[in-house]
């Protein structure tokens, strides 16, 4: 028999990941999509991308800063969903929105660049779902690091891709690429050092008052 072992924390991403999914389809079923519902499904799908995209990339950053090991254990969890919401919002696109006619979609995709530039984004995570498994990180070695990095790349496109695609309202969107960029930074070798002494010089702190303390 199959045992899943998984931590608190890592059952806690999966709900949380599959929450805005199974709200999207009681929604339907109640006929709560709005007016519009195949815009609506795109749009939830498409944020919903983004979000668990963003909250993937903090991983490292949050060990880095704060020392919280475990949430790196939900990279690729969060990743493969980001993945997963991402290929919903692209098939609802063509298969919903131009009902799986390719001469609108081909159209659509080069013609408007939102859509070039969310499909290219689709295009940098497949490689990275594909790649994820503790297989294929061994079988690629140092270069999976390096493909993997391509996470970022995914973000910028994403966080383009929901710009071009409002046209008026830029500040959700904007603030999404804020925290893209304050994570990007935080990856700069010298800022991350930085941020690991400092917290190294406070958990060196920490200690010292505790062993002052029970003196």
């Amino acid at each position: 028999m199959l045992k899943i072992k998984m931590t608190r924390l890592q059952w806690l991403a999966n709900i949380g990941a599959l929450l805005p999914f199974l709200i999207m389809v009681w929604d339907y079923s109640q006929n709560n999509l709005t007016i519009n519902p195949i815009q609506e499904a795109t749009s939830r799908t498409g944020k919903t991308a983004l979000v668990l995209l963003v909250l993937s990339l903090a991983c490292t950053p949050l060990n880095t800063l704060f020392g919280w090991r475990q949430v790196l254990k939900l990279r690729r969890t969060l990743g493969l969903y980001a993945f997963y919401y991402a290929s919903m919002h692209f098939l609802i696109f063509i298969g919903l929105d131009y009902g799986l006619n390719w001469n609108l979609i081909l159209e659509a995709t080069f013609e408007k660049r939102y859509a070039l530039v969310g499909f290219s984004a689709l295009m940098t995570l497949l490689p990275l779902a594909i790649t994820s498994s503790k297989g294929w990180q061994k079988r690629l070695k140092k270069n999976w690091k390096k493909l993997h990095k391509l996470s970022y790349v995914a973000g910028i496109l994403v966080v383009v891709h929901f710009v071009w695609l409002v046209k008026s309202d830029y500040r959700e969107p904007l603030v999404y690429g804020g925290i893209v960029a304050g994570l990007l930074l935080l990856r700069v070798p010298s800022i991350r050092k930085r941020m690991s002494r400092l917290k190294f010089g406070k958990a060196t702190e920490d200690k010292a008052v505790q062993q002052e303390s029970a003196a």
